[in-house]
């Protein structure tokens, strides 16, 4: 080998094996890499653009690839594809979806028409099946290549139906989500190239440069930084002129950096509004105005500001300069700093739907869990923080019509066993798009889900779990972490086994139903207290003994969790024997008469999502 040839391969080496062994990521973990450059040149008479896209793939992963794959997400709004053939045979469609598809016109549907694609200036051919174009590249791809796709199209923007589209209920003119081809994920599973037929996403992180040329008098609000400001205006600085060319259009020049995707919105009659946070985010806030909607827009910036600080201490920083909240598209749907939402709502809806969506920034953004396989790890983890951020907004009467709650996590929890009773779930591990149900999907994904996490800070204790959403953030930031990856760490902080928590919770339909059997007074004074479990899904016990009015907090671990929590917050229990789950029942002696014995009550705090919380306290109501 020469002396030069060896420099280079000892380069390649360096620069290859810390992505090879994750830093702090599971062993042998890598990720790929991608870097965006797009133009495109919209014409709004015809909801038309051309574009000009270079993407650059750095093929992190041990393996030769001979091909690619691009989504091409637009492809959905057409009559007859996958997506709106779901729509109109799932039991109970997304009511935002129906059967507006199977309407639309040809000038009305969405496409990307594909006129040139290259890679490293080599004619790629492709064949376009519902969402996904595959790309049958002229030579491997091979470990720690770097290559280039250049591909130029002309697309369609569609009506808006979900998440993206043009004219959407609200009025806004462009809601431009999954608008341009996006190359597919290739992770230790294999390419990620699923058809889109509504749910979310898992994309490479990489860098986006992108510029929009667009007619003057649109607002551009984006997921990324403007880089020329002074030539634009629109609110995003005072010191502009406008760089406007023949045709009449701005040309807007947008960044983001470690992201995996992009999305912006336009719109003639956009209120743009800047807040700068105390975690030193910037924040802006683009929306139609209204004597209402000026009020509630105009209380915002405030209450993001209070949710990000708070957030940031219990997940992690914001690494990202800024975080855009956009009126756009049908509902509250996230994208890398940004998000959509509808904004003609109350203050409290308002509110509560940007949080969920700036939460995102952490769940589905910087922890970019497999959205296709693992829904509930993005949606889960988000809905219980959501939970949380709105209650210490509450406490600091930043939010109307909403009181501070001990458990704010009490409703869903009701609503889950309501749902478990009447046997309409299904396994949290179904793939997102392979539901029976939309209301199963929205019942594991979203509050099952959060759930999990509320009874996981209830079998190892609050503090414990808090450590452990920071240390799953410290070492899975900008990666794409697994359920294993933090249960592990779970199991790594608290000293518990944890599998089997995981296995049940999210594989199964199992279900919690403990009771208390009866009390039985001793010859010695002391009391015979018999439990019984009539469920399913095993769990460890906390329970209250009040004796003359005072409580005694008693916790009753698993045999299979080899190990025990001492403390929960502020509280401090006294540990008995564990149980065995193949035990239906279990006595535990306690040193106290029995008429002195008032009551005894399962999981007081109301974290267990126990289906028949009835025989839960003694003596019955």
């Amino acid at each position: 080998m020469s002396l030069k040839h060896c420099a280079l391969y000892l380069l390649f080496m360096f620069a290859f094996v810390p992505v090879i062994l994750g830093e702090e990521g599971r062993p042998g973990y890598w990720q790929q890499e991608v870097k965006y450059v797009i133009e495109v040149d919209f014409d709004h008479h015809t909801h038309r653009f051309t574009g000009k896209q270079e993407v650059t793939f750095i093929n992190h992963s041990p393996d030769q690839l001979d091909r690619v794959y691009f989504h091409l997400y637009y492809h959905a709004f057409q009559p007859g594809s996958m997506m709106d053939v779901r729509s109109a045979n799932i039991e109970d469609p997304d009511n935002r979806v129906g059967n507006r598809i199977s309407r639309l016109r040809p000038n009305e549907i969405g496409f990307h028409n594909i006129k040139k694609l290259t890679m490293d200036g080599e004619d790629c051919e492709f064949v376009i099946t519902e969402t996904i174009m595959d790309v049958f590249i002229p030579y491997l791809i091979n470990p720690g290549d770097t290559v280039v796709f250049y591909m130029e199209y002309e697309s369609q923007v569609p009506l808006q139906i979900r998440r993206t589209g043009r004219m959407s209920e609200e009025g806004i003119a462009y809601s431009m989500a999954q608008w341009y081809p996006k190359l597919a994920q290739y992770d230790e599973h294999g390419w990620h190239a699923h058809p889109y037929v509504g749910r979310e996403f898992y994309g490479i992180f990489g860098d986006f440069d992108v510029i929009i040329n667009i007619d003057s008098s649109f607002t551009v609000a984006a997921g990324g930084v403007l880089q020329n400001p002074h030539e634009i205006g629109h609110g995003y600085t005072e010191d502009y002129e406008p760089v406007v060319d023949d045709e009449g259009k701005l040309s807007w020049h947008f960044r983001a950096e470690n992201v995996h995707d992009f999305a912006w919105a336009a719109d003639t009659g956009y209120t743009h509004v800047t807040h700068m946070s105390e975690h030193g985010t910037l924040l802006r806030f683009f929306y139609l105005p209204s004597e209402i909607r000026d009020h509630n827009w105009g209380l915002l910036p405030n209450i993001v500001d209070n949710a990000l600080s708070y957030i940031v201490g219990r997940c992690g920083d914001y690494p990202y300069p800024e975080f855009v909240t956009i009126q756009a598209a049908d509902g509250g749907m996230e994208y890398p700093m940004a998000t959509f939402i509808t904004g003609h709502r109350p203050l409290l809806s308002l509110a509560g739907v940007t949080i969920h969506e700036l939460i995102h920034m952490w769940y589905y953004l910087i922890l970019a869990t497999n959205e296709s396989i693992y829904p509930y790890m993005d949606e889960g983890f988000t809905t219980y923080m959501t939970e949380e951020t709105l209650n210490y907004l509450a406490g600091k009467n930043l939010l109307p019509r909403r009181q501070w709650e001990s458990n704010p996590h009490r409703t869903r929890i009701a609503g889950y066993v309501n749902f478990a009773r009447e046997g309409m779930e299904e396994p949290m591990s179904t793939l997102a798009d392979h539901y029976l149900t939309n209301a199963a999907y929205w019942m594991a994904t979203y509050t099952k889900a959060s759930i999990m996490l509320v009874q996981l800070a209830y079998i190892m204790g609050q503090d414990a779990f808090d450590e452990v959403l920071l240390e799953f953030y410290d070492r899975w930031k900008f990666k794409h972490p697994k359920p294993d990856d933090f249960f592990r760490i779970a199991e790594e902080v608290s000293g518990l086994n944890l599998k089997w928590y995981q296995n049940l919770w999210i594989n199964t339909t199992n279900t919690i139903d403990y009771g208390i059997d009866t009390l039985i007074a001793n010859p010695d004074g002391t009391t015979s207290l018999i439990l019984v479990n009539n469920g399913t899904m095993p769990m460890p016990i906390d329970l209250t003994v009040y004796v003359e009015g005072s409580p005694h907090y008693v916790n009753i671990p698993l045999v299979i969790m080899h190990g025990h929590k001492e403390t929960d917050g502020e509280l401090e229990f006294m540990t008995m024997e564990p149980w065995r789950w193949t035990s239906p029942m279990y006595e535990m002696l306690l040193p106290f008469p029995i008429d002195q014995i008032s009551m005894v009550v399962i999981d007081e705090s109301g974290r267990l999502a126990d289906i028949n919380p009835e025989d839960n306290v003694f003596p019955r109501n």
